[in-house]
């Protein structure tokens, strides 16, 4: 059964570029991350945002737009910095729990990446999923989220799951 929006997940032979090229573009160019960070305005004192990004110099940056206008979701905009390039860094995001739960996930549940990086979405899927069912938000929630964040991006072990009690401990 098809949706009745053309940039839904089950609809992708009318989008504007096939979705195989996208995941190949994501897996070369893409990120899944899930920082997670102090927040006093959070019940628990810490916020979980799950992030999908591409990033490209600003030549390119028509390829993000592209990517905006796939997944119908998401900005597009500049990074701020450099790094190794000489120009411009630019960024496609997104942020929203309910675009990346029901627009970007599916794509790629449905046309896997091929690289290593299809671990960490399955890692940042799993988040996000648990996410939507509200269970980051009781300290053993949270704390199983910064557990399978660990496992991501080859990151180091956030300093709060250094003690037991440090999730209890309002932020600093």
């Amino acid at each position: 059964m098809g949706s009745d929006n053309p940039t839904g997940a089950d609809n992708q032979q009318e989008r504007p570029v096939p979705v195989q090229w996208v995941v190949g573009f994501v897996d070369g160019e893409g990120c899944f991350s899930v920082p997670i960070f102090r927040n006093a305005t959070c019940r628990l004192g810490w916020q979980v945002q799950p992030t999908f990004t591409v990033v490209q110099g600003e030549r390119s940056v028509q390829v993000l737009h592209q990517l905006k206008e796939f997944f119908g979701c998401g900005s597009v905009g500049r990074n701020g910095r450099h790094d190794n390039h000489r120009e411009d860094v630019w960024r496609f995001c997104v942020r929203k729990l309910s675009d990346l739960s029901e627009l970007v996930i599916p794509v790629f549940e449905d046309n896997p990446l091929r690289t290593a990086k299809r671990f960490d979405f399955s890692r940042f899927a799993e988040v996000v999923r648990f996410m939507m069912e509200g269970r980051h938000l009781s300290g053993d929630g949270l704390r199983e989220v910064m557990e399978i964040t660990c496992k991501m991006n080859r990151q180091l072990p956030p300093r709060v799951l250094e003690s037991s009690e440090a999730i209890r401990q309002p932020p600093l």
